[in-house]
């Protein structure tokens, strides 16, 4: 037992609490419980993007896969850029036209209450059980550093964070998210020298490993409309467009994106928070990518088998390897991203139950809404408690926690789609085009060999065309009648 790393690990995780646990103070209606009353700077907004979009799937999955493979997964991060470009023109102007507190609020106004309430619903299935993958993530980690997969270890992250988010609120959120982000990015900096100083040779024997094994490839151009064309996660092709629709649907039709551009002070600010992200998100990722090439290095020349689960690579490798004190900083650091993600979960989630379901039906009392919405938090943290304890066989958590994502993803933005760039189509028309949208996923998910990159695109193509076909029909049947 290293007892200076676990006592950093100890000290972070009280500090942390306790920080956001102090927010509580002013936290009187909903628009300071889910908005932070829109008093954060882009700046911070900016960095808690980062933080949700990045986590412990990102920290522990990245390497792991460039271990296995090569920097390929960069091409979806170009996708990323032109995704935050699309939200800025379509979606950013609508959020920003009167006080809305979730996205879902846009498609009641556009469409009904019906296909809001089929919308945040999605939104909730789709939330819990992304988030139980990361739930689950952290016992990986926990099990490098004490020995074991206690749901015990995992409870107790679970249970700190849901403290400081129940007392705090969106305000706690953001402020924990810039310091649990620029943590885990520092860590990984430290991860980076380190493993580099522990290769003899340093970088220029990397690059002589592992060049010419193309592990420093990323663009890969193949072309050829056939099943390995769609089957192949990472071409150039399907990251830019994959990701690019990915992107669009999960920071611009997920609530636990939107929230944080509607906790902007204006909309100016929200587009300088969203784009400058991106920045930031394709410097850590080359990081990740470039300390998995550095380990495939390490452990090939020091003769040594790869951990497995391959996810355990990165977490193991810092306990095992770093000095004292450097591995509970990065340790610490990947439980910070952790608890970022759960957090913003916890309160995302929380502000969909309360706006979109209980409030449209019931009393009309800001200060119950408060109370309602702490209530909607534990309980929430208690289903993501119980989804990463069955999420254990799932597979790689990175693409388990992109590929459960992308499954609905598509008909959401489908949905958003209809809403922003067309006039005649109806409710009916829009939900009958969700749910194909849906139907046409969960086939291409269990039925097909289609790779995860594809599936936004697919679904939010089968939304769209099915719902706008129903207008183009309604067209035509209603002059067939009319001429009758």
């Amino acid at each position: 037992m290293r007892f200076v790393d676990l006592a950093i690990i100890a000290l972070y995780l009280i500090g942390i609490t306790l920080f956001g646990a102090h927010f509580r103070r002013g936290q009187h209606t909903l628009k300071d419980y889910f908005l932070g009353g829109r008093t954060a700077p882009w700046w911070a907004i900016s960095l808690s993007i980062v933080s949700a979009e990045t986590s412990t799937l990102t920290i522990i999955g990245t390497p792991a896969l460039a271990y296995g493979s090569n920097l390929g997964f960069l091409q979806i991060v170009i996708g990323y850029l032109l995704a935050r470009i699309v939200i800025s023109v379509l979606f950013l102007p609508q959020y920003f036209r009167g006080e809305m507190f979730t996205a879902y609020e846009l498609i009641r106004r556009r469409f009904g209450e019906r296909l809001r309430t089929l919308t945040a619903g999605t939104f909730l299935i789709i939330r819990s059980l992304a988030e139980g993958v990361r739930v689950f993530a952290i016992s990986i980690v926990v099990s490098v550093i004490l020995g074991t997969g206690e749901i015990a270890s995992i409870t107790l992250i679970v249970a700190l964070t849901l403290f400081y988010t129940f007392e705090g609120g969106m305000t706690a959120v953001i402020w924990t998210d810039v310091i649990q982000m620029c943590l885990y990015v520092l860590g990984a900096a430290l991860s980076f020298v380190v493993i580099l100083h522990q290769i003899p040779g340093g970088w220029g024997h990397v690059v002589q490993v592992a060049g010419p094994l193309g592990k420093l490839n990323i663009f890969d151009f193949q072309i050829a409309l056939n099943s390995q064309f769609f089957a192949t996660p990472y071409t150039f092709w399907a990251g830019v467009a994959g990701g690019c629709f990915l992107t669009t649907a999960s920071h611009g039709t997920d609530q636990l994106m939107v929230q944080r551009l509607l906790s902007a002070r204006t909309q100016a600010e929200s587009r300088t928070a969203l784009l400058a992200s991106w920045i930031v998100i394709l410097v850590q990722f080359t990081l990740f990518l470039l300390i998995g090439v550095m380990l495939y290095v390490f452990y090939t020349e020091q003769r040594l088998p790869s951990p497995q689960p391959p996810d355990r690579l990165y977490p193991q490798f810092i306990w095992q390897y770093l000095p004292v004190g450097v591995a509970g900083i990065i340790m610490a650091a990947i439980l910070a991203a952790a608890m970022a993600n759960i957090s913003a979960a916890l309160n995302s989630l929380a502000s969909t139950t309360i706006v979109d379901f209980y409030q449209p039906r019931f009393s009309k009392d800001e200060t119950r809404y408060v109370w309602l919405s702490r209530v909607a938090t534990v309980g929430w943290g208690l289903v993501l408690l119980g989804i990463g304890i069955l999420a254990r066989k799932w597979g790689s958590v990175l693409e388990t926690g992109l590929a459960i994502a992308s499954i609905p993803f598509g008909a959401l933005l489908g949905v958003f789609l209809l809403g922003t760039l067309t006039k005649r189509v109806t409710e009916n028309q829009a939900i009958v085009g969700m749910l194909a949208g849906l139907a046409v996923m969960t086939y291409v998910r269990f039925e097909t060999k289609i790779a995860f990159t594809w599936y936004v695109l697919i679904g939010t193509c089968v939304t769209f065309s099915v719902a706008y076909a129903g207008t183009m029909l309604r067209g035509v049947f209603g002059r067939k009648e009319l001429q009758l």
